[in-house]
């Protein structure tokens, strides 16, 4: 979704992934976990080959790795298979054991152990969360009044955490007084989350609990409605808004609303301003957004603009009207204003904030007396507000190059403050308000990373690199200010160019560990995100995807030909979308690298984007394609990772999944990897990783992901110092 909706009032309480040369002479194929050679030592898994022929257009795909599928994730078979791929990449990486154990307790010890959120108010109370030492999940908590006031701890997350695999607390949505407490919680990884109530009076959970259902959430003004998402149990859009009245049987909720149109996402929430209750639809290329007033909540929903294709709108509120982002004659989006009731008639909109040439803007914050923009240009996010009275334009950020900027947390309309987090690669997250009124600044927050870390020992900044029809492409780098760029430091280059989600950098304390050993990290801004605009997206999609693939292969090059880093020493780095970039190089250009990480990467694109009982397909095809469509279908059967895979030399390849993952289902990965094994013409390392308990955004819990990044890094780390012997 391009133009996003408003910041919601319900509050995210988070702080915030066929020639067979194998290593034993008589490699066998594997439909048992026992996959151990003579040795006692794993032996490297070779799938089993079930031919299954797909037909389309008259033309038929053999699938000898179709039978990996299995929508129930129990078949024996199946799991054995990656249960010996899990022994075979333990096996593998065995010699990084104790590099993962150092990376990982170096990445731990720069989160800050007792870490608190920025207190946000939301009608009578504070509300924050915050860790305790050596804790995975966070306390959410607030105080009544005043930050004096005793603290009342909500939810413990560890708590509700117990006896489970896997935990996400995804939404906390408390009711206008306060009182009740709606929270989504996923135990398994899928994004199906459970609903439950908790009654602040009596500290107990309400008995009804709603189930298949999203993670938004919306009270009523009186808070006697909840207003959520049941998700279609196959596919998983969210099909149906539902209304539930407080102390009745889920059994007797209400269908308030019907997207029937399968290529829609629905998503729900209140308006900043508490007046209405929203639904935005949206598709690729199209939004609709619906209202109902908040105190009439046994209403009707009722859209603000009729949907019409290519058109993309939100919406904000304040003082009875209505401010809407909207791409209509102006693909970089401009500000309109207009009422509920007129809205539909373009005629009598008024103009507020015009489209500006070469400038996306991509969020729009309604306060009092200014409206705040968000906007991308040239690479860089800036943020730049206009008075709703004069029209003064005031900038907010401070226009720092490779920095990063993003409102967040501002759930109301009634005031002049507008808090925005500040970031870069190499420099913690700084949390700040301003007085819009007075110009005013505050630090509200500075994310401490413990110990010695000293951010002006780092270097980032941001280039332009070439393409090869000439196109400029922003990258981010960075670097230890003492690491050579004279071609001698290994390199990450990481990518994701799809959706037009735009890779902004900020800090992860994990990449510090790279950074400490040499490594030059870069992020190519490709196309196919909108970091130069909504252009910038469209010729990054669809039947110009392709430029997705040469934007990464020739900014990698000319960091290579510019000595910035070594090309002997050069890996990549995408997952999901960006697992599909990772696919698509590795067959297109192997040996410009000596390793890929593969991240939950969609690789099997037509036979994806074909099954419509897929999560998330449908409403894809205007991002891909249509394979049901000729042309379609052979332009992305052109890049399909997994159609793709040919004899010939691959770099080290580290694979992950989860295997509850609903975005990019396991068989996906498991696949390509079984089809990488057979085609591969190299000995060079080839694992797969699955999460036995995680979903599309890896291990739940702060410190559990740092697990993975351990595992990552150590991959890349042992490759770069030459300890890449295989088997």
């Amino acid at each position: 979704m391009y133009a996003k909706p408003p910041t919601m009032k319900f509050i995210y309480l988070t702080l915030i992934t066929t020639v067979l040369i194998a290593c034993q002479a008589e490699p066998r194929a594997v439909s048992d976990a026992s996959n151990v050679g003579a040795t006692g030592q794993p032996s490297e898994p070779i799938a089993m080959k079930k031919p299954h022929v797909l037909e389309a257009h008259g033309e038929q795909r053999v699938d000898n790795y179709y039978w990996l599928r299995d929508d129930t994730r129990s078949n024996p078979e199946v799991l054995a298979y990656l249960e010996a791929e899990n022994a075979w990449t333990e096996h593998q990486l065995r010699d990084s054991k104790a590099l993962q154990e150092t990376l990982y307790g170096e990445m731990v010890s720069r989160l800050t152990p007792e870490d608190t959120s920025v207190p946000v108010r939301d009608g009578d109370y504070w509300y924050y969360s915050r860790f305790q030492p050596g804790q995975d999940f966070a306390l959410y908590v607030r105080r009544a009044g005043s930050l004096e006031a005793a603290e009342e701890i909500l939810i413990d997350g560890n708590k509700r955490a117990e006896g489970y695999d896997y935990f996400s607390l995804a939404n906390l949505t408390p009711s206008d007084d306060g009182r009740f407490i709606a929270v989504a919680e996923d135990f398994v990884g899928r994004r199906i989350h459970e609903i439950r109530i908790l009654d602040t009076y009596s500290g107990q959970f309400l008995p009804e609990v709603l189930s298949e259902a999203a993670p938004d959430l919306a009270w009523s003004a009186d808070g006697q409605y909840l207003f959520y998402l049941k998700q279609d149990p196959q596919t998983l859009l969210a099909k149906y808004v539902m209304r539930h009245k407080l102390g009745t049987a889920p059994a007797e909720d209400e269908i308030v609303y019907e997207e029937r149109d399968e290529t829609f996402y629905t998503s729900l929430y209140r308006s900043r301003s508490g007046t209405w209750l929203a639904l935005m639809h949206s598709e690729t290329n199209t939004t609709e957004v619906q209202l109902m007033r908040a105190d009439s909540p046994t209403g009707a929903f009722k859209p603000v603009i009729p949907r019409e294709i290519n058109h993309e709108y939100s919406v904000e509120d304040v003082d009875g009207k209505l401010y809407i982002l909207t791409n209509w004659q102006s693909k970089n989006f401009r500000v309109i204003a207009t009422n509920f009731e007129s809205a539909g008639d373009k005629s009598k909109w008024t103009e507020v904030i015009p489209t500006t040439p070469g400038q996306l803007i991509t969020d729009i914050t309604a306060l009092r007396d200014w409206l705040v923009l968000e906007t991308l240009q040239d690479g860089q996010r800036r943020i730049w507000a206009q008075s709703r009275l004069s029209g003064e334009r005031l900038s907010i950020d401070t226009d720092e190059p490779a920095t990063t900027y993003w409102g967040s947390d501002n759930v109301s309309t009634d005031t002049s403050i507008f808090r925005y987090v500040q970031t870069s690669l190499t420099r913690p997250n700084q949390t700040w308000e301003v007085d819009l009124d007075t110009g005013t600044r505050r630090l509200l927050k500075e994310t401490k990373v413990p110990g010695a870390y000293d951010t002006t020992q780092y270097v980032a900044k941001k280039i332009d690199l070439p393409s090869r029809d000439g196109t400029l492409v922003p990258v981010t780098l960075a670097y230890h200010r003492n690491t050579p760029l004279d071609g001698s430091a290994p390199g990450l280059v990481y990518g994701y160019g799809s959706y037009g989600s735009s890779t902004l950098p900020y800090f992860n304390p994990a990449l510090i560990s790279l950074l400490d050993r040499g490594f030059v990290y870069a992020i190519a801004h490709i196309r196919g995100g909108q970091e130069r605009g909504r252009e910038w997206y469209e010729d990054g999609k669809m039947m110009n995807k392709i430029n997705t693939f040469t934007d990464f292969i020739d900014v990698t090059g000319a960091l290579q030909n510019q000595a910035i880093i070594d090309p002997n020493r050069t890996y990549a780095r995408g997952g999901s979308a960006g697992g599909l970039l990772m696919g698509a190089v590795l067959n297109m250009a192997p040996s410009m690298y000596h390793g890929v990480i593969a991240a939950v990467p969609f690789v099997d694109v037509i036979t994806t984007m074909s099954d419509p009982s897929i999560p998330l397909t449908t409403g894809e095809w205007n991002e891909w394609g249509d394979p049901r469509e000729k042309a379609a279908y052979d332009y992305m059967l052109s890049y399909s990772p997994y159609d793709q895979v040919s004899a010939q030399d691959y770099p080290n390849l580290l694979v992950t999944t989860g295997l509850h993952d609903s975005q990019v289902q396991y068989f996906e990965p498991a696949k390509w990897v079984a089809k990488l094994r057979e085609y591969r013409t190299d000995q060079n390392k080839l694992v797969l990783y699955t999460d036995m308990s995680a979903g599309h955004s890896g291990a739940s819990g702060r410190l559990k992901r740092f697990k993975d990044y351990a595992r990552e890094f150590a991959f890349l780390i042992s490759l770069s110092e030459g300890k890449d012997a295989s088997h």
